[in-house]
């Protein structure tokens, strides 16, 4: 019992001797424990929990992370501002240098001051002179800027003029070029045109009944429905005599249909440059979307003088047409020409030789006439006159602008 009581219960002095041998103790397990911290932050990543000390600074550890992340982010900036540096320098270098070659291309290079000049500027190319430049659309075209009067012609109010010079692209006389009119038979130029590009004139065409019938009262040849007319006969009842009857036929052998052919004309009219012309009908008869200009009616006259069977056939003063009837029986009509210069009721100024050309009339386009012709030097012209009251005055007037072209 003693013994048990004497472990439970040192004496005070044995006690006190415990308790500093445990306080040593304490202490040389902090020290202990310390230097495994050191050891353990020396040798291996610390935990997670042990980035702090206790008194709330960061540990060696974080502070070395910080500083080297500080470090790479100045590194970073250093080497930006040597790229833009770079950068920067480069773009003076070639300012300066463009600037330099500016400099001696105009100072000390420079020859004397020379025109501009294809060849100069393409010499490696040997593209040459004018002749090897593609020509304007205008270039062969007689350009009428405005109304040009002269004062021995006198057109009654309403009236419309032209007269161009075609080899020197002159204007002598404009009056109302671009105003839009009613062409009434000179519509059959344009007919005439797309007979010649696309027609042949051998051909035999079998008249319709379509093609003879037209307005009450219109100018025909007279055909009958199953005659077995040429595509040549055709066309010279359409010149010469101003045909409907002609012209219908002509335009559903050609285009399949008047429908069709109109479009044609058209189209041709388009590529002419005709820019205030729409057709409606092969032969003119009235319709108030039927139309077209004096300038137009040029281009028109102008693309004929390419076809010589055009002048040819325009300058007859009549023509026999001889074809068979539906029952092969041989038929003859004898056709006068429509233009009074031709037939001898009216006289061209001296030294004027008409070449060609068309006439139209209606009582909504007044009397038309639209020429071809040349003076004594064989110089062409194309001279128009639209919308008289009669055909005397008509002719009146359109002398009054060929005196302009023999006085040339």
């Amino acid at each position: 019992m003693r013994n048990e009581q004497h472990r439970r219960r040192p004496s005070g002095s044995s006690a006190g001797s415990a308790k500093k041998v445990s306080r040593e103790g304490k202490r040389q397990s902090s020290s202990s424990a310390a230097s495994r911290g050191k050891k353990s932050s020396a040798g291996r990543p610390a935990r997670p929990d042990s980035g702090r000390t206790t008194a709330g600074h960061a540990s060696p550890d974080i502070r070395e992370r910080r500083r080297r992340a500080a470090l790479i982010r100045q590194k970073k900036r250093r080497r930006m501002r040597r790229i833009l540096l770079t950068v920067a320098a480069a773009v003076i270098i070639v300012c300066a240098a463009g600037g330099g070659f500016y400099f001696l291309k105009e100072n000390v290079f420079r020859g004397p001051a020379l025109s501009y000049s294809v060849k100069n500027e393409f010499s490696d190319y040997q593209v040459a002179d004018s002749e090897k430049r593609a020509a304007s659309f205008a270039a062969d075209l007689c350009v009428v800027s405005g109304d040009k009067l002269l004062d021995t012609v006198s057109l009654e109010e309403g009236q419309e003029g032209l007269l161009l010079d075609l080899d020197g692209m002159e204007v002598l006389y404009a009056n109302g070029a671009y105003d839009r009119v009613y062409p009434a038979s000179i519509t059959k130029i344009m007919t005439a045109l797309l007979a010649f590009q696309y027609g042949n004139m051998d051909d035999v065409v079998t008249i319709t009944q379509e093609n003879v019938t037209l307005e009450e009262g219109s100018q025909v040849v007279g055909f009958q429905p199953g005659d077995q007319v040429t595509m040549d006969q055709l066309v010279h009842g359409l010149l010469v005599y101003s045909g409907n009857d002609a012209a219908s036929a002509i335009a559903t052998h050609v285009g399949g249909s008047e429908e069709e052919f109109v479009n044609m004309m058209n189209s041709y009219a388009a590529q002419l440059g005709c820019t205030g012309t729409h057709f409606t009908n092969p032969h003119g008869l009235q319709d108030e979307n039927h139309y077209t200009t004096p300038y137009d009616i040029y281009l028109m006259l102008k693309e004929a003088l390419k076809y010589p069977e055009f002048t040819e056939i325009t300058q007859l003063p009549s023509y026999n047409v001889s074809y068979k009837n539906s029952e092969g029986a041989d038929m003859s009509i004898a056709l006068a020409a429509t233009d009074h210069y031709l037939t001898g009721e009216a006289t061209a100024p001296k030294g004027i030789t008409v070449l060609g050309g068309k006439t139209g009339t209606t009582s909504d386009a007044g009397n038309c006439l639209a020429l071809l012709c040349q003076n004594a030097y064989g110089e062409p012209y194309v001279s128009i006159i639209m919308g008289a009251s009669t055909k005397e005055i008509l002719y009146q007037q359109m002398n009054s602008l060929l005196e302009n072209v023999s006085a040339a």
